[in-house]
Formats: C-alpha cells, structure tokens, sequence
C-alpha cells in the first residue's frame, strides 16, 4: 500500500531477522544541501561511525554541509499522517470529533480520508480509529517543512542528486527537504 520497493522490504525484513543483528539507534542528520535547502535524515544503524562518516560524504560530494543537532530541524514539523475508510459515515461529524482526539487536519478524498497531528498524537489516534472500528490504510511519521524554497530546475538537479544518495544508503530511512515541490513532481 505504501509502494516501498520490494527490495527494501526484504532487507528491513533480513536486517529484523539476522540472529546477528545488532541493536539498530534511530538517528536524525540535519545539514545543508545544494542552493541553501535544509535537508533532515532519518537513519536506523547499527554503526553511528559508519553512518555519519556517509551521510557527511553525501553531502560533501554534492555541495552541502552536515550540520549540528539542531541546525534545521526546527524547519520542519514532526507530523502523523493516518488514511483511513470511512464508509457511511457524515464527514463533517466525523472531523469534529477527531479534532477532540487531536487532530489537525482533516481531509475527504476518494480514497478515504486522511488526517495530520502533532506526531506525540500518534498512538491516541491510532487507537481511537482501531476503537471506532475504521480501517487504517497507513499510519506514519513525516517532517513537513515549515516554509519552503523554490528552485530552477538546474538547482532542483543538484539537490535531488543529494537525495538520491542518501536514499541510496541503507541506514537512511527517510529524506526531507525545504525544496517546494514543482510542477513536475505532481505529475508523477
């Protein structure tokens, strides 16, 4: 449902089941890319040596800086995002008594219906849909940057070359940036 590629699947599922496995750290990356844009990565190691030393190298190589704890993480809101079904029921209702549950955001779709909240709502929202009998299509953890920047598309490439290599790595979990999306990525 969340189109992950297959590969990723079964490496999360190998690294999960590995009797070697190593107990895995979940560490935040935050720096600078090409053209100014704030870039935050999310990591699961099992080596912080490792990992900084490539993520410090992707940056390096693409022409941004790694920063401190702290650099650019106040950019961006920590959000949890919930689709859900819905059938039969009054939206308008329903958007009410969510928004007691804590959520910010409420949007109707023809998929179904998907909410923000401050990420610490997480586990509070999760339950009451379990509770109230929806069916939860995805429940996840994102950054939303708080103001964006917009790029030409040769300085849209540099940055995206920079996430593409971090992507690439597989302690990296997740890559945010203040880069405003185009036109062309809502195509996609």
């Amino acid at each position: 449902a969340e189109n992950m590629p297959k590969e990723n699947v079964e490496r999360a599922i190998k690294r999960a089941t590995d009797k070697d496995a190593a107990d895995y750290k979940e560490v935040i990356y935050e720096g600078y890319g090409p053209n100014g844009i704030a870039v935050l990565v999310e990591t699961a190691t099992d080596n912080t040596n490792r990992t900084v030393a490539n993520i410090r190298m992707y940056f390096n190589k693409c022409g941004g800086t790694l920063g401190n704890s702290g650099s650019v993480g106040f950019m961006f809101e920590h959000k949890c995002v919930f689709k859900f079904t819905a059938e039969g029921v009054d939206p308008e209702e329903l958007e009410l008594e969510m928004i007691a549950v804590g959520v910010d955001e409420f949007y109707v779709e023809e998929d179904g219906i998907n909410v923000y909240a401050p990420y610490e709502s997480f586990g509070a929202i999760q339950k009451w849909l379990d509770d109230q009998g929806y069916e939860i299509v995805s429940g996840e953890s994102v950054r939303i940057p708080t103001d964006t920047k917009e790029l030409t598309p040769e300085e849209r490439e540099a940055v995206n070359k920079l996430i593409e290599h971090l992507e690439e790595d597989d302690d990296v979990t997740n890559v945010y940036t203040t880069m405003a999306e185009s036109e062309e990525d809502d195509e996609e």
